[in-house]
């Protein structure tokens, strides 16, 4: 309450980011009815729940963050579930791997970091340390997603890319911005920067590519094969052959169906599945 145009935003941002990590709720539930991960990826919630964990601390460490606290110990719960939805109904190759960066990043990782903080540093520096340790890591939570960029592109098509919920992270980026100034906390501050650039970048593709007709692709063990329309396919046959038994040259005649030749439709596409879900924990 010395703040209260900081408590204002912090609380603000508190709603923003909570609907912000409800997000991925649709994706999920779409995981649950197929019993398939469909080629989503784990990594983004992965490093989202280290960052959680990480600001958590930092902000025990600098005490009177009490709004960081509860949109990330939040953050923590949703990412967990969203980690072990995965871990049930992804294969076999996709649960080893999440199972490793899990154990290397959110137990390892995490675990170095507060013994060489807690121990090594005290005080003011303790804090400096900290402090940078998270604005890296929310800069990788920002850029994670940003992999989707790639594949909008390509398939002309922002399916995998709500507008909504990139102008949600924005607005959050923006809220928590404000609150990291108003409280002079330049590592609250600064990361929130890069989010609101991020946002605004989601939502111009977003404009760009939202009338653009999807180019279809099959994505078979997590490659991408991509296809040229249906209509584009045409059976040109120009093969000849010699008839042994009279010497003629016989060459086939191409299928016709009232005068055009006829064309082959291309195979059913099978779903593009990639995590393009924004996940924001609050920085």
């Amino acid at each position: 309450m010395e703040h209260p145009w900081a408590f204002a935003f912090g609380l603000l941002g508190n709603v923003i980011s909570f609907t912000s990590l409800l997000a991925p709720i649709p994706t999920f539930y779409r995981i649950y009815k197929s019993k398939s991960t469909e080629g989503f990826q784990s990594v983004p919630y992965v490093v989202a729940l280290f960052s959680a964990m990480l600001w958590i601390f930092y902000a025990m460490i600098k005490s009177g963050e009490g709004l960081l606290i509860t949109i990330n110990a939040a953050g923590c719960v949703i990412e967990t579930v969203y980690i072990v939805m995965y871990l049930v109904y992804a294969p076999k190759k996709a649960k080893l791997f999440t199972a490793k960066i899990v154990l290397l990043l959110n137990v390892a990782g995490f675990g170095l970091i507060f013994l060489l903080t807690f121990f090594a540093f005290h005080g003011e520096m303790r804090v400096i340390i900290l402090g940078w340790i998270c604005v890296g890591f929310s800069v990788c939570v920002f850029v994670a997603p940003l992999s989707i960029i790639g594949r909008v592109i390509k398939t002309k098509s922002v399916e995998y890319m709500p507008f909504t919920l990139s102008l949600t992270l924005t607005l959050s980026a923006v809220v928590w911005f404000l609150y990291g100034l108003f409280i002079k906390d330049k590592y609250v501050a600064l990361p929130n920067i890069l989010g609101f650039t991020f946002g605004m970048i989601q939502m111009i593709l977003y404009m760009v590519y939202m009338n653009k007709t999807p180019v279809a692709s099959e994505v078979k063990e997590g490659k991408e094969a991509w296809k040229v329309p249906a209509e584009d396919h045409v059976v040109v046959i120009n093969v000849a052959k010699i008839d042994k038994s009279t010497g003629a040259e016989v060459r086939p005649v191409t299928e016709m169906a009232g005068g055009v030749p006829s064309r082959c439709a291309a195979a059913a596409p099978g779903q593009q599945a990639d995590f393009a879900r924004s996940v924001e924990v609050v920085v």
